[in-house]
């Protein structure tokens, strides 16, 4: 049976398509799976690899955490896939401005919006339907 995907295993790496599980620690690196096609790679130490549970969109107030824009996405389009990042422009800013109503339209570029409903939609489409993250347990 394999094991129920967790955002905190989601992984992004810079100059790669798509999103990656984590898997295991390697020599030289981490051993990731594509959510796409479920092939294995080695993602070396010198590959900026980031983390699902470190990315947050930038707001007036607050970052707002990357799993709460997923739940918000979610939310918004019924467990369904949201719209091709493909899209224009102006129907990502409209469905970012949706989910997200305070995002910094400064610094929140139009590459980013892609990105966030790219990985969404790959999310969905991986069979995720809960974005928590699991915090550790801070010492009193």
């Amino acid at each position: 049976m394999e094991k129920e995907l967790k955002l905190k295993d989601i992984l992004a790496i810079a100059g790669q398509p798509g999103l990656y599980k984590f898997i295991a620690r390697s020599s030289n690196g981490v051993i990731v799976e594509s959510l796409s096609d479920h092939k294995r790679m080695n993602a070396t130490g010198t590959a900026k690899v980031s983390s699902m549970a470190e990315i947050a969109i930038y707001t007036y107030e607050e970052d707002m955490p990357i799993n709460e824009v997923f739940t918000n996405l979610y939310n918004h389009t019924g467990g369904k896939a949201a719209i091709s990042h493909k899209s224009e422009p102006q129907l990502l800013k409209a469905l970012i401005a949706e989910v997200i109503p305070e995002y910094d339209r400064e610094r929140v570029h139009v590459s980013d919006m892609k990105k966030v409903v790219m990985w969404y939609n790959a999310l969905v489409e991986a069979g995720m339907t809960d974005f928590t993250i699991d915090e550790p347990e801070e010492e009193a």
